[in-house]
This record gives structure tokens, C-alpha cells and sequence, in this order.
């Protein structure tokens, strides 16, 4: 089986992680697997493995009005097109939004499977109303289309009358694959010193603006704790500025983006999700494997998934409640027994999200029979 993966790029991020990690355990199945991105390969964050195709087509850039955004983005559907006529994968798996309309665009009328996914829940992050009225009508055309969450397959089967919605979630990778840079714990953090953790990018979606204020809320009971949050984004002067506003500069690390990422799990007493939204929450998956006893915001969509309340973690709501936040990291910062039973519990997170089972329900969507028929590639222009 050939299969071409499509993504905006391979920056750091969760669903480039995915990608990593899909390409790697697909080709050493025995599968031809290769990965296009709009991007250079400049810009790539995650490397790789030999014997992956990579497709660069080099046409990002930001539009300067409705009628260049048009043509860029028909420039990128054409070399896309060029690319699958050129590669003639069974199966084109866009990733993400923009890139499963792109591709499935690029496919009318080319052999091979069209596959279309969604990371995060739809409604949480608005593509705009032109991309909305796209994903309407070129969804129905992809043989599936692939969810995280039920949440996000009724969405899809509703507002983009998608006929065909299967829901695979993430999976655990373990061991989490090593990169540049590598920043170590105890280069940020001194010894003896509790560690709560928050990682992914600065954004306004992750929510860390909640998180440092709810550990202002609780950091003079608890002396003995830091605050430590992974990643890079534009939102870093915000946090900064919220950082020393709250006079906690001492308490609360941005160490920037670490490709070390298990160090940093492993050297954590707690780990917090606090977005206002996820697709899943592959963070919280990881940190949880790595027996970390984990809060998180009950927010669309994941994390309810992944977390049983009071057993393998915790779970508080409503999200942007700073003040229940900051009471179950209380909670769990001087309660030693509880946590300690929830990081026990944890890892069963790695047989719920298994990478044999994940890539199982992948393989029943390839196999399942190809309701989009398409002409051979060299057939049509």
C-alpha cells in the first residue's frame, strides 16, 4: 500500500507529531508512505525517517487579499494534484482542515483513496466562512472522513453531511522520539523542588493564562512548587508580562520548545491541561504514560475521554474557572496519597490508546471499500 500524507508543515505541533509518528510505524509495516507539505522544508521541526518521501512545495505565504488567497491556494491544489499524479498513492490523507480540503481537491478525478481528518473540534476553531462553505461541499466527496471524538464525528455528519465519519483517536508513542533542542530539567528547575508542568504552544487555545493565575492563587501555600510550561508562541510576551505582574518570576519557567519532551515528564509531580479547547489532548495522553498524576479543564473535545475523575486524574469545569482550577491544584499539590494513587493509575492510559489499536481501526479504513470511484491517474489532467 501507498499512502500520501498532507499537512500545512512540519512544524512543531500536535498533528505534525502525529504525522511523524504515523509515517514512522506505516513504513515499517512495509507500506510506501510519503509526506507532503505546503511549507519548505525549512521550516521543519520534526525529521523523517529514511525512506519516507518528502514532498516540499514550497507555497506557503500569507495572501494580500480574497482574490490572491484564491489564486494561492489554487496554485497549491495544482502542484498538490501534480504530486499525487506524479506519486499514484492508494490512499491521500490530508491532515487537518485546509490541507484535507486541498487535498481532495487535488484528487477529483485521480485513482486512489481520499481521506480527510480533523484534529481539533470543528466548532472551537473557525476556518473563516469561505473555508466553511469548501469543507460543506468537498467533504462529501472524500471516502472518509476521520474525527478524535464522537463529539467531533456528530459535528462533521451534521454541518458538512459527511456520510462516512469514523472516529480514531491518538495513540500513545512510546518511547517520545528525541530532538533539537534539548533542554534539561535541571538546568531550569534546582534540585528538590516540585515540578507542575504545562506544555504545547503559546496560544491563546492552550489556555496558560488560566494556568498561571490559578498557581498564583495557590503558590504562597505551597512554597516548595514551580511552575514549568513547555513550547513557544506568540502569547510568550502576555505570559511573560503576566508572569512578573503576578511577581512570580521565580516560580513560573518558559523555557521555550524542548525536543526532550519525556525528561520533562519524568521529572514533573503533576501535569495540567488548561485549554479552552483541544481536538484531544495528546499532551495530557503522554504525560499521563509517563505516570504522571494529571488536572484538566473538561473541555471539547478529549480530555473527558481520557480522564476517569478521581482515578486517573482530574477533571474541573467549567473551563476559564480560574478559582476551581486553582482548587484542585491545591488539591493534588498537598494531598501526596491522592496523587500518588492518580499517577498510579495513569499509564492504563497506554492500553485505552494503544498504538496497535489505533493503527488497526487506520487499516479498516483503508481497507473498507472505495465508495469514491476515480479514473486512473494518467487518464485525467
Amino acid at each position: 500500500m501507498k499512502i500520501l500524507m498532507v499537512i500545512y508543515s512540519l512544524q512543531h505541533g500536535g498533528a505534525e507529531r502525529v504525522v511523524a509518528n504515523l509515517s514512522s510505524e506505516w513504513k515499517a509495516l512495509g507500506y510506501d508512505v510519503g509526506v507532503a507539505t505546503i511549507t519548505s522544508r525549512k521550516t521543519d521541526f520534526y525529521t523523517l525517517e529514511d525512506g519516507i518521501a518528502r514532498f516540499a512545495l514550497d507555497l506557503a505565504g500569507e495572501a494580500g487579499g480574497p482574490i490572491s488567497g484564491i489564486v494561492a491556494n489554487v496554485r497549491r491544489i495544482l502542484a498538490l494534484r501534480r504530486v499525487i499524479r506524479a506519486y499514484r498513492p492508494d490512499v491521500v490523507l490530508g491532515i487537518q482542515s485546509t490541507a484535507s480540503i486541498w487535498s481532495i481537491l487535488a484528487g477529483i478525478g485521480l485513482r486512489g483513496k481520499m481521506v480527510a481528518t480533523e484534529h481539533i473540534h470543528p466548532p472551537m476553531l473557525p476556518i473563516g466562512r469561505l473555508w466553511d462553505v469548501v469543507r460543506r461541499y468537498s467533504y462529501p466527496m472524500a471516502d472518509t472522513v476521520v474525527a478524535l471524538t464522537e463529539e467531533s464525528r456528530k459535528w462533521i455528519e451534521v454541518n458538512c453531511h459527511a456520510s462516512n465519519v469514523k472516529v480514531i483517536p491518538n495513540w500513545v508513542a512510546l518511547p517520545i522520539p528525541v530532538s533539537e533542542p534539548i533542554v534539561r530539567p535541571d538546568s531550569i528547575v534546582k534540585a528538590g523542588r516540585r515540578v507542575m508542568l504545562g506544555a504545547g504552544r503559546l496560544e491563546d487555545q492552550k489556555g496558560f493564562d488560566y494556568l498561571i493565575d490559578a498557581f498564583a492563587q495557590v503558590a504562597a501555600q505551597s512554597p516548595d512548587w514551580d511552575l514549568v510550561i513547555i513550547g513557544e508562541g506568540s502569547d510568550r510576551k502576555a505570559l511573560e508580562k503576566r508572569r512578573a505582574d503576578l511577581g512570580l518570576e521565580g516560580r513560573v519557567f518558559l523555557p521555550g520548545q524542548v525536543g526532550n519532551v519525556t525528561d520533562w515528564y519524568e521529572r514533573s509531580d503533576l501535569y495540567v491541561l488548561s485549554s479552552r479547547f483541544e481536538g484531544f489532548g495528546m499532551t495530557l495522553v503522554e504525560a499521563m504514560a509517563c505516570g504522571v498524576a494529571s488536572i484538566s479543564y473538561d473541555c471539547d473535545c478529549g480530555p473527558r475521554d481520557i480522564i476517569q475523575h478521581g482515578h486517573n486524574g482530574l477533571l474541573v469545569s467549567p473551563v476559564g474557572d480560574v478559582g476551581k482550577l486553582a482548587q484542585s491544584l491545591h488539591t493534588l499539590m498537598t494531598d501526596d496519597a491522592l496523587r500518588a494513587k492518580l499517577a498510579s493509575n495513569a499509564p492504563g492510559v497506554k492500553q485505552m490508546f494503544s498504538t496497535q489499536k489505533v493503527l488497526a481501526m487506520w487499516r479498516d479504513v483503508f481497507d473498507e471499500r472505495n465508495t469514491n470511484l476515480r479514473q486512473p491517474a494518467d487518464s485525467v489532467s
